[in-house]
Parts: C-alpha cells; structure tokens; sequence
C-alpha cells in the first residue's frame, strides 16, 4: 500500500467499528518525504510525499490511509530529550539557551510550565547544566509538533 497524502487528524474521523493501525515515525524521520514502515498490524506501508512535508512534516495523529473498516495513523513515538528550566530571577539566560541549542542546529520546543524541550544527547545535556541559572534534566517525552519553537528540523542528530 502506498500514502501520498495526510487525509486529516485522526480526531477527525469517525473511527466507529474500524481497526485503526498506527505507523511510528520518528522525529528525525518527520519531514522526509519518503518512507518503507510496518504498521503495528503488520500492514507494509510506503509513504511518498510531495514537497510540503519537508516544511509541513507527519505528525501525531494524522491520518495515511482510511476506508470503511481500516484507519492507519501517524504515531510518533516517545524519545530522549531535555527539559530546560529557568531558575526565578534568572529568565534572561532564555536567551542564552535559545542561542546554544539553535547554534548546535537541534530543535527546540516549547515545553509545560515555561520550560524548554531539546532533542537529548550528552554534550548538549552538559552543556545546558553549566549554564548559570538554567536547569537541564533527560526525560523521555512524546514531542509536540504544534509546541516546536524552530522553524525547521534539522536532521543532524540521530
């Protein structure tokens, strides 16, 4: 089976007596155009897009395929990041992290409570924690598209 478009949010959909299979992309494989997945029911699935998912991208709950029995689903699994807090009195270093991450080229998004979110690798994490005023924790969280803070996603962490 191939997907060439995204139908709407799964919200959207009467789902009533239908099977709805989830397909995972990543958040790195997000804004790719091209993909070869398995649904959680076994369902191969290719995913060719047109050019505006480079800046649209596939997001949770989006909808590939759907018929009267059969809906498939974007899934977008949890993954490792880092939470960026500001210490009260400290809001000024918001710039500070903002510089830094966007200088390493890894996404950013806004997190609850007026937090940060980051894509999580070790140098990134250290880097955040030496930060004056700032605090740095790793959690694995599923990332909220609508929240991104970044324009675009770049695909240099993996």
């Amino acid at each position: 089976m191939v997907c060439e478009q995204i139908l709407g949010k799964l919200s959207e959909f009467d789902t009533s007596g239908k099977t709805i299979e989830y397909v995972d992309i990543e958040w790195h494989e997000a804004f790719k155009k091209i993909h070869k997945k398995t649904t959680d029911h076994g369902t191969e699935l290719g995913i060719r897009m047109d050019d505006s998912i480079l800046t649209r991208g596939l997001y949770q709950g989006d909808v590939l395929y759907a018929d009267d029995k059969k809906i498939i689903a974007v899934n977008t699994p949890p993954c490792e990041v880092i939470r960026v807090s500001l210490t009260p009195g400290h809001e000024k270093q918001a710039a500070k992290v903002c510089y830094e991450i966007g200088n390493r080229h890894a996404p950013l998004f806004w997190g609850e409570n007026d937090t940060f979110i980051t894509i999580y690798n070790e140098p990134m994490l250290l880097m955040l924690q030496k930060l004056h005023g700032v605090t740095a924790e790793k959690e694995l969280k599923k990332l909220d598209f609508d929240q991104r803070i970044s324009a675009s996603i770049h695909n240099h962490h993996h």
